[in-house]
């Protein structure tokens, strides 16, 4: 059975972002942006009906400040009492799990995209994704970059404007580009 470009990029395989039905979800995500991010004052009950009219689930009260970017926005699952300050950017190729608890400062990006190594490959349009997965109580600052198969533990931390290239352990704080544990002293 040959799969769909869609079903690759679901499966993490490689796939070309230009099918006809990815260009489609992901002119439903324009549409659905112009709304989410046209609302300023609203109440929560609407903000959180927008959200679950995209997003794959949200927990009870998430606050998610327009504007807010997406690729697709069905891979991303927000818990219970998340924040996610302005203009964040989520490239959800690939899943995106944000935990109960977790904030999220403003200018923060998260991107599932990635693209392979191989210039050939590259220059034929193939992409891929890789999940990303913020555990519980994470608190991510402000300008943060988490790239592509990122998992952040429960209860870290991620200074401001760092760059997240790997895995950070439950209850640690990284800073940086790329980013590191603070030595305890």
């Amino acid at each position: 059975m040959t799969l769909t470009e869609k079903q690759k990029m679901l499966a993490g395989e490689l796939y070309r972002a230009t099918d006809p039905e990815l260009q489609a979800d992901q002119s439903a995500a324009r549409a659905w942006m112009d709304q989410y991010n046209d609302r300023q004052e609203v109440p929560a009950e609407y903000a959180r009906a927008l959200l679950l009219a995209r997003l794959a689930a949200v927990g009870e009260g998430a606050i998610i400040r327009p504007p807010f970017h997406v690729d697709y926005g069905f891979n991303i699952t927000v818990g219970r009492g998340v924040f996610i300050n302005f203009n964040c950017v989520i490239l959800d190729v690939a899943q995106v799990l944000i935990g109960d608890f977790a904030q999220i400062g403003p200018g923060v990006q998260i991107l599932t995209a990635d693209h392979p190594r191989n210039p050939v490959e590259r220059a034929q349009g193939a992409e891929f994704g890789r999940p990303i997965s913020i555990g519980r109580n994470v608190w991510i600052g402000g300008g943060a970059l988490i790239l592509p198969g990122v998992r952040i533990g429960d209860n870290a931390l991620v200074g401001a404007g760092s760059v997240v290239t790997r895995d950070v352990p439950e209850g640690v704080t990284v800073v940086g580009n790329p980013a590191r544990a603070l030595s305890e002293s």
